[in-house]
């Protein structure tokens, strides 16, 4: 079935090369649609644009196809064009005329809009649920090896003392900041475009206020040419956000890569979660981490490949927005799969003690030298000519470092700091509220709550 179909059948080629890959992509927007439908019967009985008894039929339906969809008993037939007019051939199949009246009042643009806006709402808390978890992980590795010695670099050449307990926090606080991209995403997401139609509103008088509370939705795209010009923009907010995330899981995927080879030597990662070599038996490779830096660097061109693909459409909808998703689906899954993957690398690395008594760190403790006279009065110019001309002359010895009392420090790192700005931002991402108002439209014993 086509939502479009006239009386002349559309050449074979042309079928397939338009409708793509939809029947297989939209399987992740069928909850999403079933939902988005849901709430328009919803609307339409309200208005009066379809009868009592209709809407409840309806209704009925459809919430007995979302909850088979939740249980994986529902997939999308491969002669569908798409997940909208599988769902309007199984209503009108069971319930005739009634079915076929779901459509009045909205567009297929609009109702892929809404899907694509509740599919991406409810990613971002997923994703933002497995962010945590890496890192309350991160977190807790800080607090362990809080005061374990880590050679800080620059230029790849040895340059300051550091810590362990340092080095993770500065990814757990890279987190936080990755969450703040995905706070401006969610809100991008969390507006209503149901409604707009194809771009133009409708004639019919839709209560796009009432969509808006049925889903949870914290506003609507008010103006309805531009609801469909967020077509594309939505996504590559959502993307950027994503490459961001995947920027610091690649850092630190790449950081386990080099610190745990034998040059370095400041990670043991256990063979469990290593791979061998073919020919040589004492190699036990990285490829976790690998894997997960080279997937995470290709991450970085989704939003480049979203701006190219949208950004000189004229205002409207075009065909060319189909393949947002076949760039945008993957790629949500694979970056939940390298969070994941990264908490199992996390919690498994164990740390090596003891690296400070190598001797290639011996010239580490410069700066502090430097500074131990600076407070001696020595000015620091001065100083730092004095340990100069020691180093060279090969005279330079270490002693105790000073204590570092400064926020953000070895000796006063703000672990607490860290925790209470990544609650902030994730308290201020309404994701769990949002959940709840899907839950309650699509309960089959229960009215929808109007005023959450």
């Amino acid at each position: 079935m086509t939502l479009w179909k006239k009386e002349k059948t559309t050449n074979q080629e042309v079928w397939e090369f338009t409708t793509g890959h939809d029947h297989k992509l939209d399987q992740h927007l069928l909850w999403a649609d079933l939902a988005g439908t849901t709430a328009h019967a919803y609307m339409l009985g309200k208005t009066g644009l379809i009868s009592p008894s209709e809407s409840k039929a309806t209704l009925r339906l459809l919430r007995k196809l979302y909850r088979d969809c939740q249980e994986g008993k529902l997939i999308i037939d491969k002669e569908a064009e798409d997940v909208h007019s599988f769902i309007e051939s199984i209503l009108s199949e069971a319930l005739g005329e009634t079915g076929k009246r779901i459509h009045t009042g909205r567009s297929r643009n609009d109702q892929v809009l809404l899907a694509l806006r509740l599919y991406m709402r409810r990613e971002i808390g997923k994703l933002i649920r497995k962010m945590e978890a890496l890192f309350q992980l991160l977190m807790q590795k800080s607090e362990s090896h809080r005061d374990h010695f880590m050679p800080g670099y620059t230029h790849m050449q040895a340059a300051m003392p550091s810590t362990f307990g340092l080095w993770f926090s500065a990814f757990a606080e890279s987190l936080t900041d990755d969450m703040r991209a995905l706070q401006y995403a969610y809100g991008m997401v969390d507006q209503n475009p149901l409604g707009s139609g194809a771009g133009y509103g409708s004639s019919f008088p839709v209560d796009r206020e009432l969509t808006t509370r049925l889903l949870g939705f914290e506003e609507m795209n008010v103006n309805s040419i531009y609801a469909q010009m967020t077509r594309g923009k939505a996504e590559k907010a959502f993307a950027t956000a994503m490459a961001s995330v995947a920027a610091t899981l690649s850092k630190l995927s790449g950081d386990i890569c080099l610190f745990s080879g034998e040059n370095f030597d400041f990670f043991h990662i256990p063979e469990e979660i290593t791979t061998g070599s073919s020919i040589m038996p004492h190699k036990q490779n990285p490829d976790l981490a690998e894997l997960i830096r080279g997937y995470c660097n290709l991450m970085q061109n989704l939003p480049m490949e979203l701006s190219t693909l949208t950004i000189n459409l004229p205002t409207g909808y075009h065909r060319d927005l189909q393949l947002t998703k076949e760039k945008l689906f993957p790629a949500v899954g694979t970056l939940k799969k390298c969070l994941s993957m990264t908490e199992l690398l996390i919690r498994h690395i164990r740390i090596k003690t003891g690296i400070e008594k190598d001797s290639r760190y011996q010239k580490i403790y410069s700066v502090e030298e430097i500074n131990r006279r600076v407070i001696k009065g020595v000015p620091f110019r001065d100083a730092y000519m004095q340990v100069a001309a020691s180093i060279q002359g090969g005279e330079f010895s270490t002693a105790p470092p000073l204590k570092h009392t400064h926020i953000g420090s070895t000796g006063n790192p703000g672990f607490q700091m860290i925790r209470d700005k990544f609650h902030h931002v994730k308290s201020m991402i309404p994701f769990q509220e949002a959940e709840k108002s899907i839950h309650q439209l699509m309960n089959l014993n229960s009215e929808p709550n109007l005023h959450a």
